[in-house]
């Protein structure tokens, strides 16, 4: 099942996406949380350049 899940990525649409992990401050405990996404590749930039 893995194999599909990875040829289906790897194919077309899949391409255009990346995965982007930021590492924020939480306000509330000062401690570090990890936030994942899947974003488009030309705005992989612009998510590491907002705060949250």
């Amino acid at each position: 099942m893995a194999k599909k899940v990875v040829a289906t990525l790897q194919k077309g649409e899949g391409k255009t996406f990346s995965k982007v992990i930021k590492m924020v401050k939480s306000p509330k405990t000062g401690a570090y949380i990890f936030k994942e996404s899947m974003v488009p590749n030309d705005t992989v930039k612009d998510f590491f350049a907002t705060k949250e």
